[in-house]
């Protein structure tokens, strides 16, 4: 059994293989002897396999590595690293090195003492572009509120957690969900180390708007009832009006204002009904969606190669 693991996913990396490798063989005389490093290229659509299969043999650490049929995401792909690894502890760490990789040295002094089962790195600054930034902000402050309380305010790009952390994140194969909320959800002792994120030596980050919307949709379904609750309240305010809207007609009624009955009641019940039953399909149709996703058991990954140095 080896220590310490590190598993890290790749993707559209190529340029920062040689960087990536040579920092990680910087860190093994302050990590255990045995340390290993599971990479993972998911569909990469550059030569980040090729770069790796070149670099790894001449590492000065024992590595892993995995390559996915196809881009799964970055989640799965953190998965097939958890299930690969052989560590007793393992650290997750992204391939851009916008983290510090001497993070990992913290993780497994950290992870190493038995008093923690997770570690995670909070962000004290970063050194990300400013619109970037606030929205990353804006990102990280929605999903603490609403998903994750005990999440740091920056959110979480990299942590560690023991064996038996890793084999219960592997075990959770649902779809369309959150790898960082269900790291919050099985609970265990967790601790924080604080960090300055880096700026991006090469690449563009693929953290799209697009993706921030799903994987906060994501996490909103598979963890919270706010919709749900945000029907009842809609559905309740909408009665509330209606039957004050309703009084408020009666009244003009009654004072002869009113020269086509039934019209202006009917009109509103249409509406309100309308409104309450395309937004009710809309948010069971989410629910029943991912429930049907889930139902099909699909692999969330598939390791199409493996090598080992």
């Amino acid at each position: 059994m080896t220590a310490f693991s590190i598993v890290i996913p790749v993707y559209g990396n190529e340029k920062n293989i040689p960087s990536l490798v040579s920092r990680l063989d910087g860190l093994m005389g302050l990590l255990p002897s045995d340390t290993e490093v599971v990479f993972v290229v998911d569909g990469s659509p550059d030569g980040s396999y090729e770069a790796l299969a070149a670099a790894l043999p001449g590492a000065r650490f024992r590595s892993q590595l995995l390559q996915h049929s196809r881009n799964f995401g970055s989640f799965a792909a953190i998965r097939s690293g958890l299930a690969a690894a052989r560590g007793e502890a393992i650290g997750v760490m992204a391939a851009d090195l916008q983290e510090p990789a001497e993070l990992m040295i913290e993780f497994s002094r950290a992870l190493s003492t038995g008093a923690l089962d997770v570690v995670v790195g909070r962000r004290t600054a970063r050194s990300d572009p400013a619109l970037s930034s606030v929205g990353a902000r804006t990102f990280w402050s929605m999903y603490r509120r609403f998903i994750a309380r005990d999440m740091p305010p920056g959110g979480v790009d990299v942590f560690g957690c023991t064996r038996t952390v890793a084999r219960q994140l592997v075990e959770m194969t649902e779809a369309n969900s959150s790898l960082v909320a269900q790291l919050y959800w099985v609970g265990f002792r967790r601790g924080e180390i604080p960090y300055e994120r880096q700026a991006r030596e090469d690449g563009e980050s693929q953290w799209t708007l697009r993706k921030r919307v799903k994987y906060l949709l994501d996490s909103v379904f598979a963890f919270t009832n706010i919709p749900l609750d945000v029907l009842l309240v809609g559905g309740l305010l909408g009665g509330f009006l209606v039957v004050i809207a309703a009084i408020v007609i009666l009244g003009y009624y009654l004072a002869g204002q009113i020269h086509e009955p039934g019209y202006v009641p009917l009109m509103l019940t249409i509406l309100f009904s309308t409104f309450l039953t395309i937004t009710s399909i809309g948010i069971v149709g989410a629910y029943v969606w991912r429930i049907f996703d889930n139902t099909k058991q699909r692999p969330t990954s598939i390791v199409m190669k493996r090598e080992e140095w």
